[in-house]
């Protein structure tokens, strides 16, 4: 599919760029208007859960984010300075669709009406608030300036929402907004509204964790994950939908820090505490989030709804319109929130190839379209939530945002530990693989491929991640995650739901002396009996072996079992050589000259797997953990069902398989030690690291269980307590 003119060849430098590219995203859209303008069907059919009138609404009010900030550009260009006369002429002839579209879509009596927002009418819910956005943002030409009885079905509409149930995540700042938007536009007395509007803001504040960071609702505690155990033994039933431990772009740039931004712009005036509280909050989110970015914009794909891709940055462009004073390194100057905002951008207009319909229209996706990966509640129109990111088009050309100068990338860091969302970020300056160990996330409710996007040890911003296309082995994918078998290999359980996870230190012995290493471990249980339990540590890279990481499975047998098989994979790779598309080559052995990004094939031995393609390296090396250990250990280059990874839609899997043949008793115990190798070519702007392949992979931790056997006093080892 061909790439966006004026988006994907867009250098991301100014406001008019960002404008540029708003244009280039919208006018696709305008081939695809009703009659009256109040709704947008793409020609794609594809269905969400939710009826077709809110998916065209969806179509007609997402692309709002982008033309409400065009608006207000609109009234800040230059008079008789001839470009912007014509980009001022290309914005109106642009967005007066969507401003035609309200009249319409509001009116009860009409075709197009929207249809009123009832019980079981939760998407209209989600895109009240892009239309209270754009009310806010632009109220005279949205609402003051249209007839009376416009105003008053606008008014009317929007009310709709109070008194309706809504879920208790991210969703309740929806009706925040459009009470915001009745009070401050609409002429609405606020107490009317006032009481409804604070049960909503007291349920969002209830989410906060710590750091600045909220869950996507309610947090699952230790005492009620103890509940959920006993109900199972009473029920013998663990199919009920529960809380989950989830934190992801929601809690940050999709929704939650994105809006107590907005929050802050427009309702300081008459919630000042709360709004000096999201402050702070803002303050304390921004001194981590920045880390799931590399230096060339890249952002880590996790969790749900990535087809709303660029908008992952957005929380910088919130930033960028309600400046927070005050901001901790890297965010403390409007020219480094700059460079976060812009080089994201940039990052997706590099790699926006395969983004687009050949109409000009986002596709469903991440890199590529890809509806493996998609929720049920994405229909075609979904993806221009991305638009979000584009809101510092409304920020005149005099702002502080747009006069200062674009700051680099701060530093790459060192494993980093961020407690709130339980991950450790990592960029190590030694290595070039930006990545994250996340080892006890998780979402309870119905989610496709909810433990792909939650539950894998790692996910990466250049090998991404897999979903499932189906229940065997090839087609679940098995990139970062351990997959356990019981009945012979015919099906197979991955990690869900789990305790909350421990972070220690691990000790690291080298010749120069001991050090201490981040490590974090958790518990699960492939099944819901309990039949098996797994205890895996997780060890982030270290100074002494940069391009690895280290998991530690110890894998307890509670329940007599006939055999238990296990595939364990590594970072997905892509699977085709780039030139012609054949497969990729075995290697018979590694030599100096092997270079990372344009070296490609498959080096396999009996304990060990590399992948070398033109994105980077990939592997694993297996250690038995314990010398009698009774399983039988095998390599290979697992070839999954096509597009089931988010960025490379031909991939090959590095994975050891271990299997016990033999019947299990219960109490027996098996440790599985795996060492995870990785170097991306495209990370941090393609940037290389020192060393050849050779010597990076040769180079491999050795891990020291405490207890074992003493090992030579001066070899270079990681000290791990069984």
């Amino acid at each position: 599919m061909p790439p966006l003119h004026g988006f994907s060849d867009n250098p991301f430098r100014t406001r008019d760029d960002l404008a540029t590219a708003a244009l280039a995203l919208l006018r696709p859209l305008t081939s695809y208007f009703s009659p009256s303008c109040a709704r947008i069907q793409i020609p794609v059919s594809t269905a969400a859960h939710f009826d077709e009138g809110s998916a065209q609404l969806e179509g007609f009010v997402r692309p709002l984010w982008a033309v409400a900030c065009l608006l207000d550009l609109q009234s800040t260009l230059q008079k008789g300075n001839s470009s912007h006369h014509k980009l001022n002429e290309a914005i109106e002839e642009v967005i007066s669709p969507w401003i035609k579209g309200f009249t319409a879509g509001t009116d009860p009596d009409h075709a197009e009406y929207w249809g009123s927002i009832g019980e079981t009418d939760h998407q209209r819910m989600v895109e009240a608030e892009v239309l209270a956005y754009a009310l806010l943002s632009s109220p005279e030409r949205l609402f003051h300036n249209r007839d009376e009885k416009t105003r008053r079905n606008i008014n009317s509409w929007l009310r709709g929402m109070n008194g309706q149930p809504m879920p208790n995540n991210n969703w309740r700042w929806f009706r925040v907004f459009v009470n915001l938007a009745l009070i401050k536009v609409c002429g609405v007395p606020a107490a009317e509204v006032l009481d409804e509007m604070n049960a909503d803001l007291e349920i969002l504040d209830s989410f906060y964790l710590l750091d600045g960071w909220s869950g996507d609702g309610p947090w699952l505690t230790t005492q009620e994950e103890e509940e959920e155990a006993a109900e199972f033994e009473r029920t013998r039933r663990r199919d009920a939908i529960g809380k989950g431990r989830q934190v992801d772009y929601y809690s940050g740039s999709f929704a939650i820090q994105f809006s107590q931004l907005l929050y802050v712009k427009f309702a300081s005036d008459w919630d000042p505490n709360r709004a000096g509280k999201y402050r702070q909050q803002a303050r304390d989110f921004g001194a981590s989030f920045w880390r799931y970015f590399d230096s060339g914009g890249s952002a880590i794909p996790f969790g749900r709804s990535l087809t709303y891709r660029f908008s992952c940055g957005a929380f910088f462009a919130a930033l960028a319109v309600s400046p927070v004073p005050d901001m901790p390194w890297p965010l403390l100057t409007p020219g480094k929130v700059k460079g976060f905002l812009l080089r994201h951008l940039r990052w997706w207009a590099s790699h926006s190839d395969d983004i687009f319909h050949s109409d000009g229209t986002l596709n469903i996706g991440w890199l590529y379209p890809n509806m493996y990966m998609c929720e049920d509640y994405n229909s075609p129109q979904s993806p221009y939530w991305c638009l979000k990111t584009f809101i510092a088009i409304s920020l005149s050309q005099d702002d502080e945002f747009w006069t200062a100068e674009e700051e680099p990338y701060p530093s790459f860091f060192k494993p980093q530990l961020l407690p709130a969302p339980r991950q450790i970020l990592s960029n190590h300056p030694a290595g070039n693989h930006h990545f994250c160990l996340s080892p006890a996330q998780f979402v309870a409710w119905p989610m496709k491929a909810t433990q792909a996007k939650y539950s894998k040890f790692e996910y990466s911003s250049t090998f991404g991640f897999s979903v499932p296309t189906g229940p065997l082995i090839q087609q679940i994918a098995p990139d970062c995650t351990l997959a356990l078998s019981r009945d012979g290999a015919e099906t197979w359980a991955v990690k869900w739901k789990c305790s909350v996870p421990t972070f220690t230190e691990v000790a690291v012995r080298t010749r120069t002396g001991l050090s201490q290493a981040q490590a974090t471990s958790v518990r699960w249980y492939p099944w819901g009996d309990r039949g098996v339990e797994v205890r895996t540590t997780l060890i982030p890279p270290t100074d002494r072996w940069p391009d690895w990481h280290v998991r530690v499975h110890r894998v307890q047998v509670n329940s007599v079992l006939r055999s238990l098989h296990t595939v364990e994979g590594g970072f997905a790779s892509p699977g085709r050589c780039s030139q012609d598309g054949s497969k990729l080559p075995d290697i018979g052995k590694l030599s100096p000259n092997i270079e990372i990004g344009s070296s490609e094939g498959v080096l396999q031995t009996p304990d060990s797997v590399l992948m070398l393609s033109v994105v980077g390296a990939t592997g694993l090396s297996s250690d038995t953990g314990n010398e009698s250990a009774s399983y039988s250990t095998k390599t290979q280059a697992l070839k999954p069902d096509a597009n089931t990874n988010l960025v490379h839609q031909r991939t090959i899997i590095p994975v050891i398989t271990r299997d016990v043949m033999s019947d299990i008793q219960a109490g027996e115990v098996f440790l599985y030690v795996t060492k995870v190798f990785g170097i991306s070519a495209t990370a941090n702007c393609n940037r290389r690291v020192g060393g050849s392949v050779e010597e990076r992979w040769v180079d491999r931790p050795v891990v020291l269980l405490s207890g074992s056997e003493e090992r030579e006093s001066k070899e270079d080892c990681i000290i791990l307590a069984p």
